[in-house]
């Protein structure tokens, strides 16, 4: 299969804007031999600015799924180039408000997962189950950002049987207790037609994709699956963000990655073969959960918060 991982900039509350950019690299993905498309976290409203809506702001920017326009016009997007598409949106559902990510097919929806460990806003409701669906013959999960850096989601993801996980993310360049971490400065950003190493060091060093393989390639070593990870480019909200969306083979190898700095598209054909052959595939099957399945199912609270929220950039 041809998987299309896509990064953008969005811009805060404009669905229209964003889902015509939307369109427009699914197109480019189609013509360069796509079988699907993948874009970031909330693309079609973007997310950082949810951060400061009030109950009626985020409420009125939500929709229904799968009968709201936003969904609506993904469907037609996907039938007018005949490819799936994911995307991610801020859903409705009776009183809660979750962060939710779609699959569609042409005028049908394939899949939707909320978000497990949502922490943008206080208004959203955590999702409660995983997501594991066909499309085009393979066996697919999604967990959204924070998700992924639960490792229990990952490894529950792949026993129910997920052979690729997409991965939308809004992340990178914000503080952490982590040496090196931060934000980006601005000037790099706009300096970078001029200057674009000095803003590709920021963007590949430890504020961005140097955080991503501390963990990222082992999310789909450990569990012998392929990773499409999609990241923005540019400024979500106040937040630069460097992009740098990829597709991770089942051996932690990054396969294609974006390397620009506009809305662009990367594609690269994955397969099966590999799966059964690597380690992640070798060591579920050597799982031995009577030792440690009441120390991992133990009760616990659990707590989602950044540090980068506790700080004023």
């Amino acid at each position: 299969m041809n998987i299309a991982v896509a990064q953008f900039e969005p811009r805060d509350r404009d669905k229209t804007y964003n889902l015509s950019v939307i369109e427009e690299l699914t197109r480019k993905a189609k013509s360069q031999g796509a079988d699907l498309i993948s874009f970031h976290e909330m693309s079609i409203t973007a997310y950082t600015f949810t951060q400061n809506l009030t109950l009626a702001q985020i409420t009125e920017l939500a929709e229904v799924v799968p009968d709201g326009n936003s969904t609506r016009e993904l469907m037609r997007i996907s039938d007018k180039y005949d490819i799936p598409i994911l995307a991610g949106l801020v859903e409705r559902e009776n009183e809660k408000i979750y962060n939710t990510y779609v699959c569609v097919s042409n005028n049908e929806l394939v899949a939707k997962y909320r978000k497990i460990h949502p922490f943008i806003s206080k208004y959203l409701s955590a999702g409660d189950e995983y997501v594991v669906f066909d499309l085009l013959g393979w066996k697919c999960g999604i967990l959204i950002c924070y998700d992924n850096n639960v490792i229990e989601n990952v490894r529950a993801t792949s026993l129910l049987g997920a052979e690729l996980i997409f991965a939308p993310h809004v992340t990178c360049c914000t503080p952490s207790a982590m040496p090196g971490r931060g934000y980006v400065d601005d000037k790099f950003w706009q300096n970078r037609n001029n200057d674009p190493e000095s803003l590709r060091l920021e963007f590949d060093g430890p504020k961005g994709r140097g955080w991503l393989m501390r963990w990222l390639p082992a999310r789909a070593y450990d569990n012998g699956v392929y990773y499409a990870f999609t990241n923005p480019i540019g400024y979500d909200g106040e937040h630069l963000k460097n992009g740098n969306s990829m597709v991770i083979d089942p051996y932690g190898e990054v396969i294609s990655e974006i390397k620009s700095f506009d809305n662009d598209i990367t594609v690269v054909k994955i397969v099966k073969d590999k799966i059964p052959l690597s380690g992640g595939y070798r060591y579920k099957n050597a799982r031995r959960p009577k030792l440690y399945k009441d120390i991992i199912g133990q009760e616990h609270e659990p707590e989602t918060k950044p540090v980068w929220m506790n700080k004023s950039k």
